[in-house]
């Protein structure tokens, strides 16, 4: 993609890929109480949002008070978890994250009484909204663990070999359903095949700058189309509160945004809508927890992460029967969210609760394929891995690729599973009920985005071929499998060639084939998906003038010949 202003390459280093590189959706939270300007010459400060503080020591006596202890020495002789020893877990100001403080007691620092006590763990969470690279937190002892999305994950742990270190991921944290979008004001722009020719502002290798090219990548958007969205890449010390500014001075057409900032520019614009979001790709942005591989290495770490782990999964259950003491939490810990709450009021930091999904147990076996199904973490790793590799977001672009399954460490939430048989057969069920008047109410609106498959069929036959159920597999399943929550319409479709007749009962005959494949081989379900023939009717290659799209005529009928599948559903 075209840009128009790319951060300077001399920036992309081990320490700045640690900072600039990983500021995954949460950093934004911490920036976007700041003053400063968007990524183009003249944008305003984001108006809405109050200075930038620093958390301050809390008032004796005060819920929030073991913050103040967290400047004495540990003991690192003590056994680890114990209260001269705390497991030390780094995080930044994002909703989140708040089971794990209602699991705290609402604080920083363990409390009697609170989920982690009663496990006999003490756990100190370490604030740290500039994000050190792993590296630097595992090898300084400011922490053991730290939080990471699954994107710069898959970023991160190339290097942090590199560096001769090693983590490993322990636990899915959130799954973001609705709390990242590309937004759009001109109602014009309805598909993502509708930001060609437009501008759009994002942060530089973030879930942000990943879901776009994702989504491009599945767009039925030609080469040179592509290439003309052009992305503005915000300064990464201004945040997502730059990229807002942006967007609301109506500097760019369109924004990659997360909450709170997605849901204060949906407010504040005019005409402001949601072009795509995580709401439908379900499955595409998590957040996970990861350690250090020393720590996972020894029986007491071991231990001592399995009470974490336990402990975290208990703050989730906590925090969904008590969304308000959730709140609470977020508040009282973090000078972001007493701000924000103080700007904006507390229902509003409760509203964004609606867009995460808290994953327990269930949720950690559902997304980690436990219990049948897809691992969607370790599909979702590797395909950041190849984007980000791609988009030349690694410090070393000869880093090793590390195989997804060497990522995450299972050992923690197949203990828990082992034990609780209800979150198993829950994991096991369908996530989301679909009906064929939802897939009638939902494809009459336009598509998000429609992909278009090379699926090859023998002339004038509608069987698929070995070749053809592979091309099946390897390039429609994942896109389904991201938009978790979608209906789908799958066309076949034809060039000009032959007569228009025949054309369109051999298209709708390959498109239902292709679901009848999904159906029986993947146990989709058939209420997913509209069969649609067009024929030579949708072409999406003018055969007229294959010149202007930098294509052949072969080249512009093989790619009116594809079987699409587009996107329908909540947005």
């Amino acid at each position: 993609m075209a840009q128009l202003t790319p951060l300077a390459k001399g920036l992309i280093s081990v320490i700045v890929i640690g900072v600039a590189g990983s500021l995954a959706w949460n950093f934004g939270l911490k920036e976007r109480v700041g003053t400063g300007a968007g990524g183009s010459p003249g944008t305003p400060p984001a108006a809405s949002a109050p200075a930038p503080a620093k958390p301050t020591p809390a008032k004796p006596g005060s819920s929030a008070e073991p913050a103040k202890a967290s400047a004495r020495a540990d003991d690192r002789n003590a056994p680890l978890g114990s209260p001269t020893n705390p497991l030390k877990v780094s995080l930044v100001s994002f909703h989140g994250y708040a089971p794990a403080l209602v699991a705290n007691g609402n604080a920083l620092e363990t409390q009697a009484g609170s989920l982690y006590a009663k496990k006999d763990l003490n756990v100190r969470f370490v604030i740290q909204d500039d994000i050190p690279t792993l590296a630097t937190v595992f090898e300084s002892g400011a922490a053991q663990c730290a939080w990471r999305t699954s994107d710069f994950w898959a970023q991160e742990q190339p290097n942090l070999r590199n560096a001769g270190l090693d983590g490993r991921a322990v636990m899915i944290v959130d799954n973001t359903q609705g709390g990242d979008a590309v937004i759009a004001k001109d109602a014009a722009v309805k598909s993502i095949e509708d930001l060609a020719g437009r501008t759009v502002a994002l942060l530089q290798f973030t879930p942000s700058h990943g879901m776009l090219i994702d989504a491009l990548d599945n767009s039925s958007l030609t080469a040179r189309k592509k290439d003309s969205v052009k992305t503005v890449f915000i300064n990464a010390e201004e945040g997502t509160a730059g990229v807002r500014a942006a967007f609301e001075a109506g500097h760019v057409d369109a924004a990659v945004l997360w909450d709170p900032d997605l849901a204060l520019a949906l407010r504040n614009v005019k005409g402001a809508h949601v072009v795509y979001s995580t709401k439908t790709a379900t499955n595409l942005i998590f957040d996970v927890m990861v350690c250090d591989a020393r720590l996972l290495a020894k029986p007491d770490g071991q231990a001592v992460v399995q009470k974490f782990v336990e402990g975290w999964m208990e703050g989730v259950t906590a925090a969904r029967a008590n969304p308000d003491n959730a709140v609470e939490a977020l508040v009282r810990t973090e000078e972001f969210f007493r701000l924000l709450a103080d700007k904006e009021g507390k229902a509003f930091v409760k509203s964004l609760f609606a867009n995460v999904v808290w994953t327990g147990v269930e949720d950690n076996a559902r997304i980690l394929g436990l219990v049948g199904g897809t691992n969607h973490y370790e599909r979702v790793y590797k395909r950041f891995d190849e984007i980000y590799r791609k988009a030349g977001a690694l410090a070393n672009p000869k880093s090793p690729v590390i195989a997804p399954q060497d990522s995450f460490d299972y050992r923690y939430i197949k203990a828990m599973l082992a034990r609780d048989q209800a979150a198993a057969t829950a994991a096991a069920q369908p996530q989301t009920t679909f009906s064929q008047s939802s897939l009638k109410e939902a494809t009459q609106q336009q598509a998000m985005v429609t992909k278009p498959v090379t699926v090859g069929f023998a002339s004038g036959s509608a069987e698929l071929t070995k070749r053809a159920q592979k091309t099946v597999d390897g390039e429609m399943v994942p896109f389904i499998e991201n938009n978790g929550k979608a209906y789908f319409e799958v066309s076949g479709n034809s060039d000009s060639t032959g007569t228009r007749e025949s054309n369109l009962r051999l298209s709708a005959a390959r498109a239902k084939a292709v679901v009848d494949y999904l159906v029986t081989q993947w146990e989709f379900p058939r209420e997913r998906f509209k069969i649609v023939g067009n024929g030579p009717d949708r072409p999406l290659c003018n055969e007229a003038s294959a010149a202007s799209e930098g294509l052949s005529l072969e080249e512009c009928r093989a790619l009116n010949r594809t079987t699409r599948v587009a996107v329908f559903g909540g947005r």
